[in-house]
């Protein structure tokens, strides 16, 4: 018996969504396989490697394997002012539009935007420190996703570290010395953002940092940008705890501060350098720069945001929005759904940031594990499950897709 046509299979397959030349690609894996039925999931499987929406069901607000903040950004079609000053109808800077935005909301004299927060601090470390000295306290040599380290990183930049203090206690007078000895171009303060030491512990504070000598480096990552969480109607949430924010740091005597776009600021990927005027400058000047600098995409979401921000609309911000609903308001939701058990659960901001912090959240449970089963739904729905139990937390879930969420938990039981 002969093998069917590849043509004739590839296009028995063209009700899945996929350019004709992917459909050929699964039609010829599939006849390679010896089973032409084999087509269609083959078609499926090319379908869910590519890039595509995702319901997050974890609990997990920043989930970095499912973007971190939920994002949406909208533009047309058209030319922009990326790169054009309309005053004067000469060349501008990429860097002003939404840089002037950062620097209003966090008191910071300049600010200048690069493409993740890594970048950010390699940015400063190799414009203002390479072949200097650096000191940064044993117990803030963090490692961040994918195996990044803070030695790495400083490696790269070519600035060179020199470990202060020990794992659970580090005091100012151990940069002094550090400084002293090695005359540091910086003193590096590294926030532990996606862990926590407890017990007999010390460190630094910013403020007595400051009276050292060098310029503060701080890298808060997270990106929380004011302690008085103003967008927010009812202010900072209980969850966010003793999170240090970027304005506050600025104006205890941080010469720079560097964070995230699409953690706690719930917008864009991108990496975020505020500070002095003189010091972003000298970043914005590196060679570097022209590797690090996003794109016009990035730039428009993340001036979006901010301009969410000075509105105090916190609802504007699909991050807050979900952050900000009452766990009561979940219940109900939940038991609306009509599938499964409603049920008390416990959020977390994940991304990096707030270890350990539990957020008050609902949900659904569903006796068994249906992980697989959700995650092969159209659109694909990430649960987590326990003790085999599937958990479907609704904090991080928005309200337009309880229904989607409610048909595919249906298919489970």
């Amino acid at each position: 018996m002969h093998p069917p046509s590849v043509d004739a299979l590839a296009r028995s397959i063209d009700d899945i969504d996929l350019p004709q030349p992917l459909l050929v690609d699964a039609a010829r894996s599939a006849i390679a396989a010896g089973d032409a039925d084999l087509a269609r999931e083959h078609a499926h499987q090319l379908r869910r490697a590519l890039l595509g929406p995702a319901i997050n069901a974890t609990g997990v607000l920043l989930h970095t394997n499912l973007g971190r903040a939920p994002l949406e950004h909208h533009q047309t079609a058209r030319a922009s002012n990326l790169e054009f000053d309309l005053t004067s109808g000469q060349r501008g800077s990429r860097t002003v539009h939404a840089s002037g935005l950062i620097s209003r909301l966090t008191g910071a004299e300049a600010a200048v935007v690069v493409n993740n927060c890594a970048a950010a601090v390699t940015l400063v470390l190799a414009a203002l420190a390479r072949d200097r000295a650096v000191p940064v306290s044993r117990g803030e040599l963090v490692e961040i996703g994918g195996g990044f380290r803070v030695p790495d990183v400083m490696a790269q930049s070519g600035a060179q570290l020199v470990e202060v203090g020990t794992t659970n206690r580090t005091r100012v007078a151990d940069y002094r010395t550090a400084h002293e000895t090695h005359d540091a171009a910086l003193l590096l303060k590294v926030h532990p953002s996606n862990y926590r030491i407890t017990g007999f512990t010390e460190e630094a504070s910013v403020r007595g940092l400051a009276s050292v000598g060098p310029p503060v480096v701080v890298d808060l990552g997270s990106g929380l940008l004011d302690d008085a969480c103003q967008w927010l109607k009812d202010g900072r949430p209980g969850w966010l705890h003793d999170e240090p924010a970027v304005k506050q740091t600025l104006a205890d005597g941080a010469a720079l501060v560097t964070f995230s776009g699409d953690k706690l600021l719930g917008g864009p990927q991108a990496g975020v350098i505020a500070g002095r005027a003189d010091l972003v400058a000298a970043c914005a000047k590196h060679p570097l720069m022209r590797a690090f600098r996003p794109g016009g995409l990035v730039l428009g979401a993340l001036q979006n945001t901010l301009l969410a921000y000075l509105r105090r609309d916190g609802d504007a911000t699909p991050f807050w929005r979900m952050a900000q609903v009452s766990p009561d308001d979940l219940l109900d939701r939940a038991k609306a759904m009509n599938v499964g058990r409603a049920t008390e659960t416990t959020a977390m901001a994940g991304g990096g940031s707030l270890p350990g912090e539990a957020i008050p959240s609902a949900g659904i449970e569903i006796a068994g594990d249906h992980t697989t089963t959700l995650r092969r739904h159209d659109p694909p729905i990430v649960a987590r499950v326990r003790e085999q139990t599937t958990t479907i937390d609704l904090r991080t879930i928005d309200p337009a897709d309880d229904e989607i969420v409610a048909t595919a938990v249906r298919k489970c039981m």
